[in-house]
């Protein structure tokens, strides 16, 4: 059964909710392109415009907000500077990876800078939530969530926290615990399981319900297909397709490893029909240069003819629509990868590790194959490639049960719903 299920609605919340409409202030607390920019695109995009007025702010502009802007999914979006994304950015620019190599006064000096230019934004964004008189802040991500309670606790407007984190970093972790237990934090929503135990000394507060996607956006049969064009690819050949951010943490290292043992045991006519692609990059506000590595690791195994990183692609539907397969190595506890919600919505089966809140989208042998053994069990990935591989009705067998569970339990329509009958719960209890 769905973690969405466990959120309850109550017939009284559907009437106040009719009855009036609230004006909710959304924080994202990055720009960039990623997990959180699409989940407050679908969260926002499917709320009710009637009974929600929708502000957004985020750091600056950029590929969120154009999405937001392109979708119609506010009233309002706004950018606040002082919502620093990195404390050592250059004060007129998004962090490049040069910039970490900067000398230290430097860096001292671009600190010291954007902690003042940190506060002045919050003495702004205090005067705009006591002016425009918002009814709740929806935080959604980490820095959104410390600003978010940091507001709430100055204006006594309520939040909910929206977490799609499964930790913070253990030097403001006493904070974090502080300000998850603090009274104007009303809500905590957490995506998966692996996300909620750091809110053990506050569980009251926490409803698990899982994020979603427009199911009618990510539909391989309204995407037009490229990437076997635009790599010169026949349809005989095979693809083992991954997309996301280049990290360590993602497991691209073990997908290029798993890459090696599918390779050697195919035989010589068969490996040239398997091809590992791979979308993305490494952010710039991340360093070292994971994508780098990646790409380093691909010449020292010999695999430059079976493993292709073609970098960054800002609508990746095409591209997954002409996977075979679709790999997501993540080797964390990642909270609710989209990656695996965006190649099952489009039909593709889903190998991957189970890892975080991984296990609870796929079952295994149904949407696709998890690999359970720790450390992260390359062997088995490579062993469910391979399965893959050989079994085109598998594949499209798998497929259909992914689309099927996305339909069921991912839908953004639905999801929007919810958090609708959750924001005017916790509005009407402070009401």
């Amino acid at each position: 059964m769905s973690i969405i299920a466990e959120s309850k609605t109550s017939a009284a919340a559907h009437k106040v909710a009719q009855a009036r409409r609230i004006r909710v202030l959304f924080i994202n607390d990055t720009s960039r392109n990623g997990g959180p920019g699409r989940t407050i695109l679908y969260i926002a995009k499917f709320l009710d415009p009637a009974l929600v007025h929708r502000t957004i702010l985020v750091p600056r502009e950029g590929i969120v907000s154009r999405r937001l802007a392109d979708a119609g999914a506010a009233e309002e979006i706004f950018f606040e500077r002082g919502l620093i994304e990195n404390i050592y950015e250059p004060l007129s620019r998004p962090i490049e990876r040069n910039d970490f190599d900067v000398p230290l006064p430097l860096k001292v000096a671009r600190a010291a800078g954007n902690v003042a230019i940190g506060t002045a934004g919050f003495v702004r964004l205090l005067r705009r939530a006591r002016k425009e008189r918002y009814d709740l802040i929806f935080c959604n991500g980490t820095s959104a969530g410390f600003l978010g309670a940091a507001i709430a606790a100055a204006t006594g407007i309520p939040a909910i926290w929206h977490v799609l984190y499964p930790s913070v970093p253990a030097s403001v972790r006493p904070l974090h615990r502080a300000l998850a237990a603090s009274r104007n934090v009303r809500l905590i929503i957490c995506v998966s399981r692996p996300t909620s135990p750091q809110f053990a000394h506050c569980s009251e507060k926490v409803r698990a319900i899982q994020t979603a996607l427009d199911i009618d956006e990510f539909d391989a049969h309204a995407t037009a297909p490229v990437l076997r064009k635009e790599l010169g690819l026949d349809d005989k050949m095979v693809i083992f397709g991954s997309h996301g951010r280049i990290l360590p943490r993602k497991g691209f290292i073990e997908l290029i490893r798993a890459a090696r043992i599918v390779v050697d045991k195919l035989e010589p006519v068969d490996r040239t029909r398997c091809r590992f692609v791979i979308l993305g990059d490494t952010p710039q506000d991340m360093r070292p240069d994971h994508l780098e590595e990646c790409r380093m690791l691909v010449r020292e195994l010999n695999l430059t003819d079976q493993v292709q990183f073609i970098g960054f692609r800002p609508d990746v539907r095409p591209y997954v629509a002409d996977f075979d397969v679709s790999i997501v190595p993540s080797v964390y506890e990642d909270p609710l990868p989209r990656a695996v919600m965006e190649s099952m919505a489009m039909s593709k089966p889903v190998v991957a590790f189970a890892m975080g809140g991984i296990a609870e989208m796929i079952d295994d042998g149904v949407e696709g194959r998890l690999a359970r053994g720790r450390p992260p069990d390359v062997e088995t990935l490579a062993g469910a490639c391979l399965d893959y591989f050989f079994d085109p009705d598998m594949r499209q067998r798998h497929g259909i049960a992914a689309r099927k569970r996305i339909e069921r339990d991912f839908d953004a329509r639905q999801h929007a719903r919810m958090l609708q009958d959750e924001m005017f719960r916790i509005v009407n209890m402070v009401g």
